[in-house]
């Protein structure tokens, strides 16, 4: 285990009727900017929750922030919380909603283009507006870290930054009982995969990082097909969301060495095709580790061990066993888990590598995912 300093100073408000607590964690006196995204929330009675919370606060709404936020939409945003002159802002949604948030915090106090905190990559807590959030939509674990996603659509890139921690977070599972079907499944495979890009490196490194990171994934796999049968099945729900913010709040990659690759070809896949980003993981996961079997084959074969019970005596043969188990658990979501099944194909494969060779970016534990090799893990899945 590598040497390590851990912080995660997110306070998480998690159960039945929690949205009403906001009143006493936010500071009297704070002229807040409440952010929305399509409305979903007037319809399953958070808004009513959290503006019953606010009473007594001023506070200003801003709406529409999209799937996989659009920077001309958050330049809005942060327009109306500079003239308003607000000192808190307030994510009410899913990850794209408190990623978007993450931005209009930082710009708020950013006298240039909000995009170029993007392109910094790095924009220090003490920089931004403190930030707290209400989750609607397990996926990202947004609500307890300091990372964020940003879209350029009209360049058709995104990229990720890293801003400040939420101050705190509600989580109300019953918040998610009314979801649309294809955004849960996207969410417990950004659940799952999160978890596989911290885990699925080398083995050796820490016997306590793995055991967690496999009780997460063992977690989603046992609560998929019930929240599949029944999406009201508070429990079920109730640790998808708790799972989801487990599995990137920091807590399963202490001192362990981690990919993102998938991730970073993932990005790529909806800067261009605008797929909802669990799903590009889904696709793009298999022919990581198909392609990358030399690096990681050890820890394929101990995931395929203790997460699938599949174990063989060629190795190769082995780890294509637990690559298909892998890919049917994504489709068992409902999930098409190939390129061409998804209006994606050798344009796009030359896209996305001429875009990482022109970046000269390197990916991977191992810094060994290059333009070429992202090219042969498309091409694996197409």
């Amino acid at each position: 285990m590598t040497n390590f300093t851990f912080k995660n100073p997110t306070k998480i408000i998690f159960g039945k009727n929690t949205i009403s607590s906001i009143s006493a964690e936010i500071p009297s006196g704070k002229r807040i900017l409440v952010t929305f995204g399509g409305g979903s929330v007037k319809s399953n009675g958070v808004y009513d929750q959290v503006i019953s919370a606010l009473k007594g606060f001023t506070y200003f709404e801003f709406w529409g922030i999209e799937a996989n936020p659009d920077i001309s939409t958050l330049r809005k945003a942060i327009s109306l919380g500079k003239g308003k002159n607000c000192d808190f802002v307030l994510a009410v949604g899913g990850g794209s909603v408190i990623d978007g948030s993450k931005l209009i915090a930082s710009g708020i106090l950013y006298d240039g283009d909000a995009w170029d905190i993007v392109m910094k990559r790095d924009w220090t807590a003490n920089k931004s507006l403190p930030l707290a959030s209400v989750l609607t939509l397990p996926a990202t674990g947004s609500e307890m870290n300091a990372g964020a996603v940003i879209s350029y659509r009209e360049k058709k890139e995104k990229f990720a930054f890293y801003s400040q921690y939420p101050v705190f977070s509600v989580l109300d599972p019953e918040t998610t009982f009314t979801l649309p079907a294809h955004q849960v499944a996207c969410g417990l495979a950004d659940t799952f995969i999160h978890v596989m890009e911290q885990y699925l490196t080398t083995t050796g490194q820490s016997p306590l990082m793995d055991r967690w990171a496999e009780g997460i994934l063992q977690t989603v796999i046992e609560i998929a097909p019930q929240i599949k049968h029944n999406q009201q099945n508070y429990d079920a729900m109730a640790s998808f969301m708790l799972s989801a913010t487990m599995a990137l709040n920091g807590f399963v990659s202490m001192g362990v060495s981690q990919d993102w690759a998938t991730h970073m070809i993932g990005h790529e896949l909806t800067a261009l095709h605008g797929l909802t980003h669990g799903h590009t993981l889904t696709i793009v996961l298999p022919g990581t580790m198909w392609i990358m079997r030399e690096e990681k084959g050890d820890k394929i074969l101990q995931y395929g061990k203790r997460i699938w019970n599949i174990e063989g005596e060629n190795r190769e043969e082995t780890i294509r066993k637990i690559i298909d188990r892998t890919e049917e658990f994504f489709r068992s979501l409902g999930l098409k888990t190939k390129l061409s099944e998804n209006g994606a194909g050798i344009e796009t494969i030359n896209e996305i590598e001429r875009r990482f060779a022109d970046r000269k970016v390197k990916f991977g534990e191992n810094r060994s995912v290059d333009s070429s090799v992202a090219r042969k893990i498309l091409e694996q899945v197409l």
